[in-house]
């Protein structure tokens, strides 16, 4: 089961490059279909926001145990995609995030630090 993730936030398209931004997006989603047919992750989850005013227009969200996530993100060709996406669409943030099980461990974590710190 995945205790970890990569959110990977986007914007819009850099004005001109809406084409290319389709086609970067759709080898993005073949990657990783190809990453979770491989058993490289558990999942993953493309999420196109609704317009909102806001900086991120979507994002995907890339579930998987810590050591599947750590090597996605320090494969090339994750690394890559990543700088095609930053060349197209403005606004790309990675974040690594806590999911599943390990989501309780980091909140027990947090949990006890504050009671040590109070």
């Amino acid at each position: 089961m995945a205790d970890s993730a990569i959110f990977i936030g986007f914007g819009l398209p850099v004005r001109g490059r809406e084409q290319q931004a389709l086609a970067v997006f759709g080898e993005a989603l073949e990657y990783y279909t190809r990453l979770q047919q491989q058993g490289e992750i558990e999942s993953f989850e493309p999420v196109l926001l609704e317009p909102h005013g806001g900086d991120l227009s979507g994002f995907f969200l890339i579930r998987g145990s810590q050591a599947q996530v750590a090597a996605v993100r320090g494969s090339e060709e994750f690394e890559r995609q990543t700088a095609r996406g930053q060349l197209i669409v403005e606004n790309i943030g990675i974040v690594g995030a806590a999911v599943g099980e390990r989501l309780a461990s980091q909140m027990a974590l947090y949990t006890a630090q504050l009671e040590e710190l109070t």
